[in-house]
């Protein structure tokens, strides 16, 4: 007997996140533990050198993921109270599921999982990735869905990365094609999917409001100031983290200007775009990621926060409408602007850096020439993509109809009245998502 539509849609989500969490925990009693404390004195002050110079980063990190990024995504008026709690619920989601994948992948020893700081650090890394991607669907897909958007995507984030780093041996300590370009084509592709060959009309629940750009541009403002720890935490401690730190500022302060100067003179009336500003400030922080520990002079990291910003500007002033048309994409956050454009930037900039690199420079560069080939794989994650959001057409995933998409009263009970709809409303909606 099938179940009845009253009861199922509301209770897949709980369903499935208390599987999962039920599983975690009977993974995390057999097979993981910490690592015994050593009564080595050198050791113990070898660790606590680590935990120092490593959670300040780790920290700025979870405050640009959770808040900076949460806000940033809070652009729709209408599903605010969506964005920041699915934005969370994600990073979490996400981080246990890499913590678990890595783990069997790559660190289990005589039947145990020894867990530390920086294994935590890797895992919430993979999480950006769907943070990113769901980016390119936010406000049309239910949280079941994203949730088993994420569910696929870390596994192939993981066998990404590998052929990346460990076999094509691309550096790349601030993720810009690890992270930003691969979570951009694997968005783009579960959107094509999910959506097909449908160009979707704008909602009349998308526009944003005033409040809702305020919101955003603040999220904006954080991710810009913690940036620099997202690059330089995993460059060796010294003169290559000082130089991505310092590289990293650079390209952000040049890409923050160029975005006012792109968007003030691309608007008719000379006035400043704020979807603009929040996503152009950022590109200079993408596209550094690749080249941030590199020897360079300052002017190049200044010259490439301009350059990415430039792109990201025009990339929404004129691609974005193009794709949409043409080969009707559908792209709700403009990654494709933010991340993937200036990420191939960032990925062409590094081999010229390599080029022009002297030949005294540090041999841990030397083998740094296979970024842009790196860059083939997009074809490969766009197809990942594209199998994940066929997926996620499943009739079991409550996929929502249209006139329900950007909306918090399906998921929240909002005490405001006056933005939400009338009980009526609510009523008549409800019933309409459950049926579907």
């Amino acid at each position: 007997m099938a179940v009845p539509p009253s009861t199922h849609p509301h209770r897949l989500l709980p369903l499935y996140l208390g599987l999962f969490q039920g599983a975690l925990l009977l993974f995390f009693a057999l097979f993981v533990t910490y690592d015994e404390a050593s009564a080595q004195v050198e050791d113990t002050n070898l660790v606590a050198n680590q935990v120092y110079s490593t959670f300040p980063f780790f920290q700025d990190i979870q405050v640009m993921l959770v808040v900076g990024l949460g806000l940033l995504l809070t652009f729709l008026p209408r599903y605010r109270f969506s964005a920041l709690t699915h934005n969370f619920l994600l990073l979490n989601f996400s981080m246990q599921w890499a913590l678990v994948l890595q783990g069997l992948l790559h660190h289990f020893h005589h039947g145990q999982i020894h867990l530390d700081l920086h294994k935590l650090l890797i895992s919430e890394f993979a999480a950006v990735t769907v943070l990113i991607s769901v980016g390119a669907i936010l406000g049309r897909a239910s949280p079941c869905q994203l949730l088993v958007m994420a569910t696929c995507e870390i596994p192939v984030y993981l066998a990404s990365e590998w052929v990346i780093v460990t076999r094509l041996g691309v550096l790349d300590v601030g993720g810009t094609i690890t992270i930003h370009v691969f979570s951009c084509y694997f968005g783009l592709g579960v959107s094509k999917a999910l959506f097909r060959a449908m160009q979707q009309p704008l909602h009349s629940k998308e526009t944003p409001t005033p409040s809702s750009d305020f919101m955003s541009l603040v999220g904006t403002l954080i991710l810009w100031v913690f940036w620099p720890s997202f690059v330089a935490v995993l460059c060796q401690p010294g003169s290559a983290q000082h130089r991505a730190i310092l590289n990293t500022l650079l390209a952000m302060s040049a890409s923050a200007i160029t975005t006012v100067v792109a968007s003030s003179l691309l608007e008719r009336d000379g006035k400043l775009s704020p979807g603009h500003l929040q996503n152009g400030s950022l590109a200079g922080g993408v596209a550094i990621g690749v080249v941030a520990d590199m020897s360079m002079p300052p002017v190049a990291a200044l010259a490439l926060g301009s350059l990415s910003a430039g792109v990201c500007i025009l990339g929404f002033r004129f691609l974005t409408p193009l794709l949409g048309r043409k080969l009707a994409f559908h792209d709700q956050c403009g990654i494709h602007n933010l991340h993937g454009l200036p990420g191939i930037l960032g990925a062409a900039a590094s081999v010229v850096a390599v080029l022009a690199a002297s030949k005294d420079t540090s041999g841990s560069h030397s083998f740094q020439l296979s970024p842009v080939g790196g860059n083939g794989s997009e074809v490969v994650e766009g197809q990942c993509g594209l199998l994940t959001g066929a997926a996620l057409r499943l009739p079991c995933l409550a996929r929502l109809p249209e006139r329900l998409c950007f909306d918090d009263a399906l998921y929240f009970k909002i005490q405001d009245q006056a933005e939400s709809p009338g009980p009526d409303s609510s009523a008549e909606e409800g019933a309409l998502a459950l049926k579907e």
